[in-house]
């Protein structure tokens, strides 16, 4: 019994040393979007569960693309503004890097913290300034120049096709923006309830024994833990 309870804590380990993966379509511009990001997304996670979750960003939503040549022509959901701050996000996501000397940012954590200064800027640019270099600043982000850069080159419509595609493989059209997958199974009452408590929705999937901030929100066994509690049953019955 000793022996069986100790493989059951090495499974318990193992969960909890993997990351819920979950990914996240959205636009840049979309006011939806803006307001799951900032008002969901990023409370749930710049703190204690930000080690618990590994976010894919796909800047795209309802963008459509055409190729001519060697040139990528995008049509945005929000309109050429929008293809334009598209590519600023893909370009943040692909050169954000965090550095020695910041030990208390994690890359992850300087992309959450831009995009979601990108999103609360929404389309209100003050003096008609993009904020890009502010968000960058506001954000520790050293690599705007490379970001910028990157969005207004043939780099930034590669890297938007490539979140096209993802997109496309993933539904096409998109239904809704935001969307949100966990653990790359789509369930829309899952992306709806993610919708009005991402908190709720992703702690469903965060193994035990959860961060503080779960225990509100979480009830009976989580959905990552569950196959190894039904495992440790059976183990436990067979050798009865």
């Amino acid at each position: 019994m000793t022996k069986l309870i100790g493989v059951f804590m090495a499974f318990v380990a193992l969960a909890n040393a993997v990351k819920v993966p979950v990914t996240i379509y959205y636009e840049s511009l979309c006011p939806d979007s803006a307001k799951f990001i900032s008002e969901q997304v990023f409370p749930a996670v710049k703190n204690e569960l930000r080690d618990h979750v590994d976010i894919k960003w796909v800047p795209f939503g309802k963008s459509t693309y055409t190729t001519q040549g060697s040139e990528i022509l995008f049509t945005c959901h929000h309109g050429p503004n929008e293809c334009y701050g598209n590519k600023v996000h893909a370009c943040a996501i692909e050169h954000i890097q965090a550095s020695s000397y910041q030990t208390e940012y994690t890359r992850e954590s300087l992309i959450l913290n831009f995009i979601n200064c990108m999103m609360k800027a929404g389309k209100n640019f003050p003096d008609n300034v993009y904020p890009g270099a502010k968000c960058a600043r506001e954000s520790h982000v050293s690599s705007w120049e490379n970001i910028q850069q990157c969005a207004n080159s043939t780099d930034g419509e590669r890297l938007l096709m490539a979140n096209g595609q993802l997109t496309n493989a993933f539904q096409n059209p998109l239904i809704s923006v935001p969307t949100v997958v966990f653990k790359q199974q789509y369930d829309p009452k899952v992306n709806m309830r993610a919708q009005a408590d991402f908190l709720g929705a992703l702690c469903k999937y965060v193994p035990q024994p959860q961060p503080k901030v779960c225990e509100a929100n979480s009830s009976g066994v989580s959905i990552a833990i569950a196959p190894f509690l039904v495992l440790f049953i059976y183990l436990i019955q067979i050798l009865a």
